[in-house]
C-alpha cells in the first residue's frame, strides 16, 4: 500500500504524469496492433507506442525484450530499452 501512496504523492507533486489515452489515439493503437497482429500486440503494448510516438523518444523500460525489439515508433524507430546495456 505504501508504493501506492508514493505514486499518488509523485502525481500530486507533477514528478510524474499520466498519459491520457483518449478517443483521438484510438485509429493509431488500432492501426499498431493490426500491423503487429503476428507477435500479437495487445492494448498496453499500442498504448506504449502511442505514448513514445506522442513524447518523441523511444526510450523505455521493458522485461518484454521481444516485442520491443520487433516494434518501431513512428513506424520506423526503434525503441531504446534502459533495461539492456548499449551495444
Amino acid at each position: 500500500m505504501q508504493s501506492q501512496i508514493n505514486f499518488i504523492d509523485a502525481l500530486e507533486s507533477d514528478w510524474v504524469s499520466v498519459f491520457d489515452l483518449n478517443v483521438q489515439c484510438l485509429p493509431r493503437v488500432q492501426a499498431l496492433m493490426q500491423k503487429y497482429a503476428n507477435l500479437p500486440m495487445d492494448l498496453a503494448d499500442a498504448s506504449l507506442v502511442t505514448l513514445a510516438e506522442h513524447l518523441g523518444h523511444g526510450r523505455i523500460l521493458s522485461t518484454d525484450q521481444r516485442d520491443f525489439n520487433a516494434y518501431r515508433w513512428k513506424n520506423h524507430l526503434p525503441f531504446q530499452n534502459l533495461l539492456l546495456p548499449e551495444h
